[in-house]
Parts: structure tokens; sequence; C-alpha cells
């Protein structure tokens, strides 16, 4: 007979190893984002940027996941190190506006072995990445509809 507490039990979470897998492969990152000054925030916003070369700041908070308190910071420092430059849209002033600059292309290229290098940290086949992937991304959307 189950106890009335097993759905407390931390191994009976499913939020539990999402955490800790996040935050170990989180913390995997560091010896190569340290070396391009970077956290990890800052490397998964040049990401968007790199894609979309420019995009608003509340389409990039979409993407990451992320609201403006948590992304202005984030930005701000970008835009220090001179890898983007944050504007006012000519349409609409509410609007802040990402473009990525040439310091932030250049960056681009230094930090394109790190995916592959992270392939090697986590152990997982290719079919097994993409279901998780799937996954992963299901919880995300099913997640953002709810909000």
């Amino acid at each position: 007979m189950a106890d009335k507490f097993d759905c407390l039990k931390i191994q009976n979470q499913i939020c539990f190893p999402l955490y800790a897998c996040s935050k170990e492969i989180v913390k995997r990152y560091k010896p190569y984002l340290d070396p391009l000054d970077l956290t990890y925030t800052q490397y998964i916003t040049m990401m968007v940027v790199w894609e979309e070369k420019e995009i608003t700041v509340k389409e990039l908070g979409k993407k990451l996941f992320l609201d403006s308190g948590t992304l202005t910071p984030v930005l701000k420092k970008l835009e220090q190190k001179g890898y983007v430059k944050r504007s006012r849209s000519k349409d609409d002033e509410r609007n802040l506006i990402i473009t990525l600059t040439k310091d932030g292309e250049d960056l681009r290229n230094a930090a394109s072995d790190i995916p592959g290098q992270m392939g090697k940290c986590v152990q997982l086949s290719p079919d097994d990445t993409k279901k998780l992937y799937e996954i992963l991304y299901k919880i995300l959307g099913s997640l953002e509809i709810e909000e």
C-alpha cells in the first residue's frame, strides 16, 4: 500500500531531475564561457541574437523564457562589451531593439566550438538527444499555454 506522502518524495518529482540536470549542464558550460567573458544567460542571449541579427527585447524574452527585468541587465552588459546595440524603434519608441554588432559577430566565431564540446559532456545517443529535446519543448509549450 502506498504511503499518502509518496507523492512528496524527491525521487517521485519530475521537477527535481530537470532542475538538477539543468544546473549541472550550465555548470559544465563555465570553462568554455569564462575565456569569452560570458555568463550562461549572456551566451543564450547571444545565441538568439546571432540567429536573428536584430530582435525586440519582447521577442527575445519570449524565445528565452525570460522577462525584461532579467534581460535588461544582461543586455546592458552585452552592450558594454560591444556585442549588441540597444536602440528604440522608430515606429514605436516603447520597443527596444537589440542589434548584433561586428564584435558580436566575431564572438560567434569564437564560440562556435562550444556546442561540440558540450556534446561530449552529455552522454546521449543522437536518438535519445532528439527525443529529450522534443519532450522538453513539449513541456515548455504546455507551460506557455497555461500562463
